[in-house]
């Protein structure tokens, strides 16, 4: 803690091919992610020790705009009045179909608690289906289950899974 009671977070904005990353001060992790859209608190010990050898912008939540969190914040205060904020944070598995792409390509994810995909099936425009996981892709970054777009997006457990069933691995190579 500092001089003004706040804690000093460190906090990433990953956007997948790379990624955002502050130290933040704020009264709590919990403060910072309910204020800010596509933003985690990192915790894991080893990832916050490197990050000390970082030369990292420090930020207060409360800071007046702008500054590296306005967009973020802008973007949750846009989100909180809508229908459906909030709704899929808290469970243990959220299962998600991606609008049709103009191919004719849908998505159907399996995500954790964290926003982060664990399995995937990518139905094409002649039906085949192909199923990845975690261990195919070389980013995985978070959906922000605070986000009220993906509820209208939700698909039932035994929907996904249907679809695992039925989809086979990409070729090697």
């Amino acid at each position: 803690m500092d001089e003004v009671g706040k804690t000093r977070y460190l906090v990433l904005h990953d956007y997948g091919m790379g990624g955002l990353w502050w130290w933040v001060r704020a009264d709590s992790a919990e403060e910072i992610v309910d204020s800010c859209a596509e933003i985690e608190v990192i915790t894991n010990p080893d990832a916050v020790g490197r990050a000390e050898t970082w030369d990292l912008e420090e930020v207060y939540l409360d800071a007046p705009d702008p500054n590296p969190l306005s967009s973020f914040r802008a973007q949750r205060a846009a989100q909180r009045g809508q229908p459906g904020f909030a709704v899929l944070l808290g469970r243990d598995r959220v299962y998600l179909r991606w609008p049709e792409f103009e191919d004719g390509e849908v998505f159907l994810m399996e995500l954790r608690p964290d926003g982060r995909r664990l399995r995937m099936v990518e139905i094409g425009h002649d039906d085949g289906a192909v199923r990845t996981s975690v261990e195919d892709w070389p980013f995985n970054a978070p959906f922000d289950l605070h986000d009220p777009q993906y509820l209208a997006m939700e698909i039932g457990p035994d929907d996904f899974e249907a679809a695992w069933q039925r989809a086979h691995r990409p070729p090697e190579g």
